[in-house]
């Protein structure tokens, strides 16, 4: 990856290259100079644009900014986000007995500390394991059994479920609470990390060291354990020429991502702070489109990174009523994007849609970079650092036009974006690896530009509004309703959601199946209990019996064929 140098200037800041911090590692991305054996990105990022914006050498704008909607804001300089985050980090190590490679579970909605606690994780070497707020009981109880993990951080709407759970987890030693009140059992974080000192230094990592563990649904079974390193989540965007976020000190991005997901990660920590910029944040409870058009008119957002879901809600509305005067960029990932959609944007708002795609284990693997030529329906071109190519079963790579697997090469040298492995098991680590290729599941075609253009997943996963469900997951919670003797799970078109949880259902010839339309209501709520809301059918089909292979495999894909109408 020998990358052009960029000689930008801060807008309305002719005197100051582009990103002090990002400069730095010039003769890196070039190759002249080995990266670094030890990297930090408290250290070596965040504390470095401390020192920068103390010199008054940069904008003053805030570098974290967040709003809960209902009038309460918080914004911080790189200082203050420093001198907060060590505090933190004193609660974790000095309170909770935490150390440098423990684990730390974190469910939060989007409220200041979680961001805190990602910096205070990197300060003291502690692994975050993010989690989104719709996990249930059982979903906690696997997540903490699994990573090990010695503590959790969570508020209030989920305390109660990590309560039941927790006497099976012989790993957890303490329980960390986001509140305004208190709770028996639980430390209050916010109380605590106000009281103690600022005094703090940074541990060594290297490169290497593991950072954070994202859960990531797979066909089948259970969870995968993503693992991701300094150099994979924190040194990448150093290295990489600007090729999705393209921001100055000076810019305001906003990322919708919840924050369990690998995105909030990339689009609201390391590749925005990588170039001095700020983060803002809404709470947003909800997802409604008045709240995000709202704010994006308030307030002088330049970014706007979310899913395609977002982008279909927000255009249904009217929205000659609302003018965005900062709006420059808008980025959605996680799905494709319907260029209908792209185009009822592009004709209100007079801005693209540039879209990016990538993975849990990859980070953003192909994107339309700025100034790019749009082609609708296309993803764009491969990460500046990623060989990313189009592959058949024998990891042969395919001419252009031909449809195969999307794939990334990672012999002889895996790129630094990649995952580090899925922790405790080999054999899934393995099974991604074909040739001299990673593989990533989903099917795709390469045009004679190196335009690339999504086609489906090559497996079963649902992603629906971004949120990728496993159909074993599904299939799990149905399955224990008494009327269900057996069900498949597939993806359905939806004009909303992109795609949505359909599950096919074999009725027990025990159960009476006299009200289907009360049963149905039924098996969603069943489904929303046992395991998290978001994955329930929203179509739920009675079947005499499902399609199998000889060896008695459910066919899914014909399923799904049908559904799609393909």
């Amino acid at each position: 990856w020998v990358l052009k140098p960029s000689n930008r200037t801060f807008r309305g800041h002719p005197r100051l290259l582009a990103s002090d911090v990002h400069s730095q590692y010039e003769s890196i991305r070039r190759g002249e100079q080995e990266i670094p054996k030890y990297f930090n990105f408290a250290s070596d990022v965040l504390d470095k644009w401390s020192e920068i914006e103390k010199a008054g050498k940069r904008p003053p704008n805030p570098a974290f900014w967040w709003i809960s909607g209902e009038g309460e804001e918080v914004k911080w300089s790189f200082e203050e986000l420093g001198f907060l985050s060590r505090k933190v980090a004193n609660v974790l190590t000095k309170v909770c007995g935490l150390q440098k490679g423990d684990r730390i579970v974190v469910i939060l909605p989007r409220v200041p500390e979680w961001w805190l606690v990602n910096v205070a994780c990197m300060r003291t070497g502690i692994v975050l394991i993010p989690g989104i707020s719709q996990l249930s009981a059982k979903d906690i109880l696997y997540r903490l059994q699994a990573s090990k993990a010695a503590c959790i951080i969570t508020s209030d709407a989920l305390a109660p479920a990590v309560d039941s759970v927790a006497s099976e987890c012989q790993f957890l030693k303490s329980k960390l609470i986001v509140s305004k009140g208190s709770r028996k059992g639980w430390l209050n974080l916010t109380d605590l990390y106000k009281n103690q000192s600022a005094d703090h230094s940074c541990v060594r990592t290297r490169i290497q060291d593991s950072l954070s563990i994202f859960f990531t649904s797979g066909t089948t079974g259970s969870p995968k354990m993503t693992e991701h390193s300094q150099g994979s989540l924190g040194f990448r965007p150093l290295l990489s020429e600007r090729y999705w976020l393209d921001a100055t000190p000076s810019d305001v991005i906003w990322s919708t991502a919840d924050t369990g997901w690998i995105l909030a990660s990339l689009g609201s920590v390391f590749d925005p702070w990588v170039f001095g910029a700020c983060v803002f944040i809404h709470k947003l409870p909800q997802i409604e489109s008045s709240a995000i058009l709202n704010t994006l008119c308030r307030f002088p957002i330049h970014t706007l990174i979310g899913a395609p879901t977002l982008f279909r809600m927000l255009v249904q509305n009217d929205l000659s009523n609302y003018k965005f005067m900062n709006l420059k960029e808008c980025l959605s990932g996680g799905e494709p994007l319907n260029p209908e959609v792209m185009e009822q944007w592009k004709s209100h708002t007079g801005l693209d849609i540039h879209e990016v795609y990538g993975q849990t284990e990859t980070g953003i693997v192909c994107s339309v970079f700025k100034g790019m030529k749009i082609k609708p329906g296309s993803m764009g071109k491969a990460a500046p650092f990623y060989d990313v190519q189009i592959v058949d079963k024998n990891a042969n790579v395919l001419p252009p036009g031909q449809q195969g697997e999307i794939a990334i090469r990672t012999k002889p040298i895996r790129p630094l974006g990649f995952f580090s492995a899925y922790i405790d098991d080999p054999k899934k680590t393995a099974e991604c690896e074909r040739g001299d290729f990673y593989v990533t599941g989903d099917r795709g075609t390469m045009d004679e530009d190196g335009y690339f253009q999504f086609i489906g997943r090559d497996d079963d996963i649902i992603i629906s509004s971004g949120y990728r469900i496993g159909p074993f997951e599904v299939e799990s919670a149905l399955i224990e309703h008494p009327a269900v003797a057996e069900t498949a799970v597939v993806s359905s078109p939806d004009p909303l959601r992109g795609e949505v949880v359909k599950a096919f259902v074999v009725l027990s010839p025990t159960f009476p199946s006299s009200d289907l339309q009360s049963l149905t209501r039924d098996l969603q709520e069943h489904v929303k209990k046992s395991t998290a809301p978001y994955k329930y059918p929203r179509k739920v089909e009675f079947v005499q019996e499902l399609p199998k292979t000889v060896t008695g495999k459910i066919k899914r894909d014909e399923l799904r064929n049908k559904e799609w109408g393909r």
